[in-house]
């Protein structure tokens, strides 16, 4: 079916888009009012620091492990309902950190690619994600904060080919010069259909729906729960 053979969908939660694909990687079910994946936002806490970092090829202990994390404190982690409180995440709900105690890093794997997330932003884009790749992986990182600071990584075998500061991204100038997988991932990941958002701008969350574009992760928090998951607190 075409887009052109699609009814105009009654108005959500999710805003309408003024394009027949904005963000075509992703359904609107896949993605919040702001356009951040749903499983990261429904992770995170109501205002977060976070990252989020995919790595092909390594298992969750070993991406943990280079990310700095202590292996002694790895649990398998089962996460609750519900978050203790608006600054908490679920991560840290359930290994039972305060927030501004340490970071919550959860870890798993879907298919080829494992993820980390840092509830905390401990860990960031640069050279995380450089020693993520080393050995013959690739990987890729976004950071998001709420000072709208947002920052994207992408390496591949320890040499870092791309790093994004995304206020000052432009798609038109900037993705000719990046690798043809990356490209992929922006193509798929779009421009999230925002009143606010001038025409030739991106959206904040763009870094984050680039990561899961790149690593397939358009899923939920029932998809994560189907799967095994490390937690560990850090710093």
């Amino acid at each position: 079916m075409t887009a052109s053979a699609l009814a105009p969908p009654e108005r959500t939660s999710v805003p309408i888009a003024r394009s027949p694909m904005p963000t075509p990687g992703f359904p609107p079910t896949a993605l919040d009012s702001a356009g951040d994946p749903i499983w990261v936002s429904d992770l995170a806490s109501v205002e977060p620091n976070h990252t989020l970092h995919v790595v092909k090829g390594l298992e969750p202990a070993e991406a943990l492990e280079v990310l700095g994390a202590n292996p002694r404190l790895f649990r398998t982690c089962e996460l609750p309902d519900a978050k203790a409180d608006v600054w908490s995440s679920l991560v840290g709900k359930a290994l039972g950190i305060e927030p501004g105690d340490s970071a919550a890093l959860l870890a798993g794997r879907i298919g080829a690619w494992t993820f980390v997330y840092d509830d905390a932003g401990f860990t960031s884009p640069g050279p995380h994600t450089i020693s993520l790749s080393a050995d013959g992986s690739t990987a890729a990182s976004s950071l998001d904060t709420i000072n709208a600071d947002a920052s994207l990584s992408y390496a591949v075998n320890g040499e870092e080919l791309a790093f994004v500061d995304v206020n000052d991204l432009d798609l038109g100038a900037d993705l000719p010069g990046m690798p043809a997988e990356l490209r992929a991932a922006f193509d798929a990941a779009g421009v999230f259909d925002d009143e606010d958002i001038a025409p030739g701008e991106v959206d904040h969350a763009i870094g984050m729906r680039v990561v899961c574009a790149l690593a397939g992760l358009v899923c939920t928090l029932d998809d994560l729960r189907r799967i095994t998951l490390t937690g560990v607190p850090f710093g």
